[in-house]
This record gives C-alpha cells, sequence and structure tokens, in this order.
C-alpha cells in the first residue's frame, strides 16, 4: 500500500489524486455524496477499470476559486466550466 501512495505522489511529496474517500473527508460528507456527485457530473474524477480517482488539482483549485472570489463556488458549474475552457 506504501508503494501505491507513493505512486500518486508527485515530485514534490503532495498527493495526485485523492480517493473518494479522501475527498469526502477533506470536504466533510460522505463517501456516497461524492459517489453521487461525480455519477452526476458535478464532479471532476477519472475512472480506472472502475476505481474512481479524484485529481488534486481539481480539489486545490476549486478550493483557490472559492476563496480568491469570496464566494461559495459550485462544483458542478465549475466542472462545466472548467470544461469548456480546457
Amino acid at each position: 500500500m506504501r508503494g501505491l501512495k507513493m505512486a500518486s505522489q508527485g515530485a514534490t511529496g503532495a498527493p495526485r489524486f485523492y480517493s473518494v474517500a479522501e475527498v469526502a473527508e477533506i470536504f466533510g460528507m460522505s463517501t456516497m455524496t461524492v459517489y453521487r456527485a461525480i455519477a452526476a457530473g458535478e464532479f471532476p474524477a477519472v475512472r480506472i477499470r472502475g476505481r474512481l480517482i479524484v485529481p488534486a488539482k481539481a480539489v486545490d483549485a476549486m478550493v483557490e476559486a472559492a476563496v480568491a472570489e469570496r464566494t461559495v463556488v459550485d462544483a458542478g458549474t465549475w466542472v462545466a466550466d472548467a470544461g469548456t475552457t480546457a
């Protein structure tokens, strides 16, 4: 398991991906809420053979946008907007 965690970290040691459980813990919600948001296309995730992982950059960018704009960031809208600018 340690090797897997190391592989998901970037050169700086910061995580590159979070598990759904980690994202749920970060945002203080249930894993089912995160799974439902992902399934509805309201939260970014990568599916690899059935396993979902969340890019740490996406979580960081949402938090940074909320702080910078001093407002609430709606994850569903943020995902839609990010998809149109990529």
